[in-house]
């Protein structure tokens, strides 16, 4: 893995992100069909959020049945927001950063996504899936 290239040569550009009025619903349509598990929340195009599959996992246990398990007629994501469970203080990139910079972010905060911004405007996430796909296309 070249250290020093930027983001840019691993980002994905081709981003699926929600609006702060999209449903819970369709978050968990869009993880599912896509097979992904993080997206950028954005409000008025500026990123205000991020939205992990694991964050729907967290508040979506309790619709799975009731006490005399039964099944639950309501489900959970009626409840909430997409603001309410998102990650409101998000940690961005440029896409000028290196390879070895979003590497350091991802090992000091625990992070697995991190959204690329260029002058206030999303241009591509990167995952820890793509620092290991780039590191084992390395030859």
């Amino acid at each position: 893995m070249k250290k020093k290239a930027p983001v840019s040569e691993i980002m994905t550009k081709n981003i699926h992100k929600l609006k702060l009025s999209d449903e819970l619903s369709t978050a968990e349509s869009l993880f599912k069909k896509n097979h992904i598990r993080h997206l950028p929340v954005v409000d008025a195009g500026h990123i205000v959020g991020m939205l992990s599959y694991t964050d729907l996992l967290r508040i979506s246990f309790a619709d799975a049945v009731d006490e005399d398990g039964e099944g639950i007629e309501t489900t959970v994501y009626d409840m909430f927001t997409i603001e309410q469970v998102m990650t409101k203080k998000v940690v961005s990139v440029t896409s000028k950063t290196t390879l070895k910079e979003v590497g350091e972010i991802f090992l000091t905060h625990d992070f697995h996504a991190l959204p690329v911004v260029d002058d206030d405007n999303l241009v591509g996430i990167v995952t820890t899936t793509d620092m290991i796909r780039c590191f084992l296309n390395e030859k």
